[in-house]
């Protein structure tokens, strides 16, 4: 039972509606006792009344099928030094190959630690102390640090209602900037960028050199009614883009490192290869053996956990409508994050101030996406139905 601390009243309850829930199969989630009892960051970092919904993790249990992968392992004490072995990019192949019909050559794969990690070392190849790198803010917080730490310094060109300025990325790229980092989809808004916007940006970058690296970590979690499209399925992308893919967002496996960058052309394979030699041996075991299992066997798995966000979205549109109308948003067409508008409550709110102290809902701050973030929240709807109609109750009495 989830109730409502500023507002005491009784449980709350989820009613199907008819011919939706009555005859879809979706994936369970454990109680919220059982969740607390996790050790990740998500369930460690708030107090126990505190609803938790910042941090891109889900509450879903793992596919059977990494279960089963990561049990075995442990069963055989199989807790050594990954081995970068093809079977890895061979996964990734056959499964971006069914999925979007994107033809991968396992030679082009190089294991990273993760996403993040592989952005920065490619940075580190293209960029020279204090060189631009564009991105396209409010966009995921780290960008604002991988940067700097690649020695790099940021050029902002916000998205103008949502999508990418192509005008300003044309004005960018002509002062030459060390790379531009793209988020496809992009975190926060969730949007999925179309394959004529893919097209000018790989035309914009080949004109004036730019290369492009594309966070690609949301891909599997387009949700139904949008397509997404890979970089490197572009035409003439393969020669000015990398696209850096990882398990870890769609089958809840950050903690697991193992990341991947994709490349399909002899010139960007030559900036991968200026990566240090050992990065291959710094990713985690585990997460090998786990996203090799994602990427064979979890594909029901996903298409369920689809179908579930799928849910959670227009169980978030119907509440924000009926309980906390002062609050605008555009339903995202990938992940499992919202990108909520709370500047109507006020100028100069914090809201994830509000939310925090009065409701006890950790939200993301929206100003750690940029300035554009001001007055935002991002909210994971990766949960329960119990627990996300608990979070909007909270908030609309707070």
């Amino acid at each position: 039972m989830i109730t409502n601390p500023t507002k005491p009243g009784p449980p709350l309850r989820r009613t199907a509606d008819p011919g939706t829930l009555a005859t879809m199969d979706l994936l369970p989630v454990a109680p919220i006792e059982t969740l607390r009892k996790r050790r990740s960051a998500k369930w460690r970092y708030h107090a126990d009344d505190m609803l938790p919904l910042p941090v891109a993790e889900m509450d879903f249990d793992l596919a059977p099928p990494i279960q089963a992968a990561l049990h075995d392992a442990v069963e055989r004490s199989d807790a050594g030094y990954p081995a970068p072995v093809p079977v890895l990019a061979e996964a990734l192949k056959e499964f971006a190959g069914r999925r979007w019909g994107w033809e991968i050559d396992p030679a082009g794969v190089t294991a990273v630690t993760d996403v993040g990690v592989g952005v920065v070392e490619i940075l580190r190849a293209l960029a020279r102390p204090g060189d631009p790198v564009v991105i396209c803010p409010p966009v995921y917080p780290p960008f604002f640090d991988w940067v700097p730490e690649a020695g790099a310094r940021l050029h902002e060109v916000p998205l103008v209602d949502g999508r990418l300025d192509l005008p300003g990325l044309e004005r960018a790229f002509a002062t030459r900037p060390a790379a531009f980092l793209l988020c496809n989809p992009h975190n926060p808004v969730g949007r999925v960028h179309t394959p004529d916007e893919l097209a000018e940006v790989v035309r914009l970058a080949t004109a004036h050199a730019v290369p492009v690296l594309s966070d690609e970590i949301h891909a599997p979690l387009v949700l139904p009614g949008a397509t997404f499209t890979p970089i490197l399925t572009v035409p003439g992308a393969a020669a000015v883009a990398v696209s850096l893919v990882s398990t870890s967002k769609a089958w809840n496996l950050a903690g697991l490192k193992c990341g991947t960058i994709v490349t399909a052309s002899p010139e960007m394979a030559a900036v991968v290869d200026r990566l240090p030699p050992d990065s291959p041996w710094r990713i985690g075991h585990f997460g090998v053996l786990a996203s090799v299992a994602a990427y064979t066997e979890g594909v029901s798995w996903l298409d369920l956990l689809l179908a579930t966000l799928d849910d959670r979205r227009a169980l978030l549109g119907r509440l924000l409508v009926e309980r906390l109308p002062t609050v605008a948003w555009r339903a995202p067409e990938a992940t499992f994050l919202a990108w909520l508008d709370c500047t109507a409550l006020g100028a100069g709110t914090e809201p994830h101030e509000l939310f925090y102290e009065r409701a006890r809902v950790a939200l993301e701050p929206g100003p750690r996406f940029g300035t554009e973030g001001s007055g935002y929240v991002r909210l994971n709807f990766g949960t329960s139905a119990e627990i996300l109609e608990a979070a909007i109750t909270r908030m609309a009495a707070a």
